[in-house]
């Protein structure tokens, strides 16, 4: 097709806009770069709702000529729009969050077309005279594509629902604003975004192709963009290294597509043309490789300072944990329910433990059941009728976290999904699914559940304390609050079969009497004081 973009590599014009935004000059917005990084830290603050709105603005703005500045002002926008969604909508099941994204991409890609005519200009103006017919013909090619891509990009603004996008500016930043910015949460997502980061950068180093190079922009990117929307203090002291190795990164890819488009529509007129332009793109991509490489490799690179700042240790795991409680929280309409059958479920495997009736074994199936108890009502918000089943469905369905393993989470998919109702069989699929080694501890698990549910089955929070003890061949559950002749006792009674199955043993339930507060000693010294007084 005439004045289309040559065929070249995969990918090869995916993103060439999505560089930072320090490629252009904010003319209309700022005098000077001090008051540049003022504002976009107030910006930033700024949060959602700023962004979304900011949407709606630059749309006017763009719509005047589709000039380089507005066009790339608007794509900023909705980038922070869709990238924040991005993060939330993994905890949050809101589907606004993914309409949003939707509404938003069609314009965000024809601008990005156009945007990326933009960028490949300036390089062509930047690297070559005037008078050069390797210029021109560059000049000529992307001129005549730049008019079919203003046409198509104001296509897709007049089909952006600007009333719906304003009705989300309402509704979509005050459910962002459930999690708290700078958060443990956040930081998780943070180090799982460095994780594939430092691996795509791994891989560049060695192998050192454009695909390579290519693909570690895009996970320095990703990466950026969570540091940049969730975690402002992180965000203000790295803003400047971040946006340099994504700008390098990005500068590499535009110099690989300016090669390629140049070849593709035969722009050099003989072969001294051809060695002369390729030897000042190679010399160039060549500086900042090394410029990369310079920041991003060895002991004291980047990736150090950035990895430092992030969860260590068992901060990885309990971060990871917060993270799926938080997303229990969105999707369970009883939360404190699950809080309280969580912690029930906790000292009641501590106590069997304790005991000698169980063992810890090497899954922490600890962690496991906690986070079972957590997510076992998240199908609860969709329907009432079997929801344990959906409760399993949906919590085997997310993707684990870092510092949970896929096993893991599928242990607390089936645990969660017999907290009632049928028993375990072995030819349930849920069950049936997981490794033979890990069956029974799953099913132990499900018993401990499954007599925790029953303890605050009347959603009162009565019973809050668990001590267990073996005697004369039983276990005894003392349980604080409990009453043998009340509403709970019939439904713990009926309850407690799977675990007695499981350890084979019988399980006795007993009211544990409420301690009293002890009062200090006083010496008789200071009693004789006081009686004088």
């Amino acid at each position: 097709m005439r004045g289309a973009w040559p065929q070249v590599s995969p990918e090869c014009y995916l993103g060439m806009a999505e560089r930072t935004e320090g490629n252009t000059i904010e003319k209309d917005h700022v005098e000077s770069a001090a008051p540049t990084k003022e504002k976009e830290k107030k910006q930033h603050q700024a949060g959602l709702g700023h962004w979304m709105a900011r949407v709606l603005k630059e749309c006017d703005e763009v719509s005047k000529d589709f000039a380089a500045d507005p066009v790339h002002d608007l794509r900023v926008a909705l980038r922070r729009c869709r990238s924040m969604a991005d993060g939330v909508m993994a905890i949050d099941p809101d589907k606004s969050w993914k309409r949003m994204k939707r509404a938003g991409k069609p314009l965000f890609q024809a601008l990005g077309e156009l945007r990326d005519a933009q960028v490949m200009m300036d390089w062509v103006e930047r690297l070559g005279d005037a008078d050069d017919p390797v210029t021109k013909a560059l000049r000529d090619f992307i001129l005549g594509r730049e008019s079919h891509l203003k046409a198509q990009s104001l296509a897709a603004l007049e089909a952006f629902d600007k009333k719906l996008w304003s009705e989300w500016c309402i509704d979509l930043p005050r459910r962002a604003a459930r999690i708290r910015l700078g958060s443990a949460v956040f930081k998780h997502m943070a180090l799982e975004r460095w994780t594939e980061a430092r691996d795509l950068h791994n891989r560049a180093m060695r192998s050192r192709s454009q695909a390579a190079l290519h693909q570690l922009r895009i996970g320095i990117k990703r990466f950026r963009y969570t540091v940049e929307n969730f975690l402002p203090q992180l965000h203000e002291a790295w803003i400047d290294d971040l946006k340099a190795m994504q700008d390098v990164l990005g500068e590499v890819h535009d110099l690989d597509v300016l090669w390629a488009t140049a070849s593709e529509i035969k722009a050099f007129p003989d072969v001294a043309s051809r060695e002369y332009w390729h030897a000042q793109i190679v010399a160039e991509r060549g500086q900042r490789v090394e410029k990369y490489k310079k920041k991003m490799v060895g002991k004291e690179s980047l990736w150090a300072v950035w990895r430092a700042a992030l969860p260590q240790g068992p901060q990885i795991r309990s971060a990871a944990l917060s993270r799926l409680k938080i997303w229990s929280a969105f999707h369970d309409p009883d939360f404190q329910h699950s809080q309280r059958v969580a912690s029930l479920a906790v000292q009641l495997f501590d106590g069997l433990v304790a005991a000698g009736v169980a063992a810890s074994g090497d899954l922490e199936p600890r962690a496991i059941l906690y986070a079972a108890a957590l997510m076992h009502d998240v199908g609860r918000g969709h329907k009432e009728k079997d929801h344990h089943k959906r409760s399993g469905r949906l919590i085997r369905g997310v993707a684990p976290p870092l510092g949970w393993t896929a096993l893991g989470l599928q242990m607390a998919g089936v645990v969660a999904r017999y907290h009632r109702g049928a028993l375990p069989q072995p030819s349930h699929k849920a069950l049936a699914a997981l490794p033979a080694e890990v069956r029974p501890t799953a099913v132990l698990l499900a018993g401990i559940l499954r007599l925790a549910n029953a303890f605050d089955s009347r959603r009162d929070g009565r019973v809050r304390r668990l001590e267990v003890k073996r005697k004369d061949g039983m276990v005894i559950v003392y349980a604080q609050g409990y009453s043998a002749y009340g509403p709970v006792a019939e439904t713990v009674a009926g309850n407690r079969f799977l675990l007695e199955r499981t350890l084979r043993q019988s399980v006795m339930v007993r009211t544990l009497a409420a301690r009293r507060a002890r009062r200090p000693r006083v010496s008789k010294v200071a009693a004789a004081r006081k009686m004088a007084a």
